[in-house]
């Protein structure tokens, strides 16, 4: 697996109707260009606490907030590599440390606590050390499985500003496996037919591509799947 361990970078979101979608599409023309990997399904696995400290700190829009996670990409058993992450977020930028592993090593550490063997690539062993205390000070387990459906592209010009488009966000509280899918809720975002757009970019987002969202009247808003999963569940009267 081919990854990069640590970035920071900006993540401006944008809750699109299918038309918006389109008409952005167009409007960028021949500059969007397709990602490497242009559609893949995004599993997750959330850790909080009992109480959901992560999640309920996060909703009240901190300067400064983290979660972490397992996630892994495209079809999952437990022999393939996911990742263990920490996503931390100061004001606007976001930070992501993490390591691979098989899921199966990062379920045993999960359950025993203990440091697993073969940790890859440069500082591995000291990211994991930042998880690892984050888990002995909040003891978070499992909580939610989120998965989602992505395309993702990239802009010629500024090949570094990668745009997705996400659809199908879908959760369940129950039987949290990387490897199963089955009894997902997905989850009400009050668009039927909706694509959660993110642009990545390391800095600002360039002026012309600004000026194209606003003429088309597409603004950035405060989204966190984990985060409206929660919510939707405490709406419903669910116990989390």
């Amino acid at each position: 697996m081919t990854y990069v361990q640590n970035f920071n970078r900006y993540e401006i979101k944008y809750l699109l109707t299918e038309e918006q979608k389109n008409k952005f599409i167009e409007a960028i023309g021949e500059e969007l260009c397709r990602d490497t990997y242009a559609s893949y399904t995004i599993s997750n696995l959330y850790l909080d606490t009992e109480d959901f400290y992560f999640i309920e700190h996060s909703l009240e829009k901190p300067i400064y907030k983290e979660k972490l996670r397992v996630r892994s990409y495209g079809e999952t058993d437990r022999e393939k590599e996911v990742f263990l992450e920490i996503k931390k977020k100061y004001k606007k930028t976001v930070y992501k440390r993490r390591i691979v592993l098989p899921l199966k090593e990062v379920e045993k550490y999960l359950e025993d606590g203990k440091k697993p063997e073969g940790l890859k690539g440069y500082g591995a062993n000291q990211i994991f050390e930042e998880i690892d205390f984050l888990m002995k000070q909040y003891k978070p387990s499992p909580k939610l499985f989120l998965a989602y459906d992505r395309e993702a592209w990239f802009l010629k010009k500024y090949p570094q500003i990668r745009i997705t488009f996400d659809k199908n966000i879908r959760g369940r509280w129950e039987g949290l496996s990387l490897c199963e899918e089955k009894g997902a809720e997905l989850l009400d975002t009050g668009i039927e037919d909706y694509a959660l757009m993110e642009i990545k970019c390391p800095q600002a987002l360039p002026v012309e591509y600004a000026n194209i969202l606003s003429k088309l009247g597409i603004f950035p808003t405060s989204f966190s799947k984990y985060g409206k999963m929660y919510l939707m569940r405490k709406e419903k009267g669910g116990q989390v």
